[in-house]
């Protein structure tokens, strides 16, 4: 069963979702204020969490952001009444993994969701990724530099995966665009706001850079 927890100040549209995932038999926690509901998600261990973007006490980047700065992975879908694309971007670079956008279909938000948490449960072999000083466990989903642990959310840590599996080989933007999103690929500055979040991870932290752009054509990893 899926546990997910929802933050909305929305009455309407919370019991909308409460419907729908009671008839789907999924779990659901609520909050209706972004304070209430970063002490939830920091307290609680769930699958996914549904976040609005406008929220009393605590916006919803401030919420994202404070919860991957505590080291919190948990998938963060975001809703939000905005569409324009700097909004979305925000929400990215905040360490959101998907952005849809109200009002939404209930059905695609559904197949969003379980994408997210098939990547997030981590369908992969248990063993350590080594590549100069990165190191990847595959079984906790956590990943070092320098015994440094690096605060990634799913979509960055599916990343840096998948350019270690490969180092120090090119990976391409369509490689990486069809690891995380399949058919339903979403702009191009979507996976570039993706890549901007885990430099500032893997790199900006440290001397030497190892993620190299090749422009054009996509990502790879340098030994340093």
């Amino acid at each position: 069963m899926q546990k997910i927890l929802v933050i909305e100040d929305n009455r309407e549209v919370a019991g909308i979702l409460f419907d729908y995932f009671e008839a789907a038999g999924v779990e659901v926690d609520y909050a209706d204020n972004g304070e209430f509901g970063l002490e939830l998600a920091l307290a609680g261990n769930f699958d996914l969490i549904l976040l609005d973007l406008m929220l009393p006490r605590m916006d919803g980047l401030t919420v994202c952001n404070k919860l991957r700065e505590a080291g919190n992975t948990t998938p963060v879908l975001m809703l939000t009444a905005l569409d324009n694309r700097e909004d979305m971007l925000s929400g990215f670079q905040h360490g959101a993994d998907d952005y849809l956008t109200k009002p939404f279909d209930l059905d695609i938000l559904q197949a969003r969701m379980d994408a997210l948490i098939r990547r997030y449960r981590g369908q992969v072999a248990s063993g350590v990724l080594t590549f100069g000083p990165l190191r990847i466990n595959q079984k906790t989903r956590k990943a070092y530099r320098d015994d440094h642990l690096l605060a990634l959310n799913p979509t960055t840590y599916t990343i840096l995966e998948l350019l270690c599996l490969r180092a120090p080989e090119l990976v391409t933007r369509q490689e990486i665009a069809e690891r995380l999103w399949q058919e339903d690929e979403p702009h191009n500055d979507v996976l570039r706001s993706h890549i901007y979040q885990l430099r500032n991870q893997l790199d900006k932290p440290f001397a030497t850079p190892i993620l190299k752009t090749v422009p054009k054509m996509g990502y790879q990893l340098e030994a340093v």
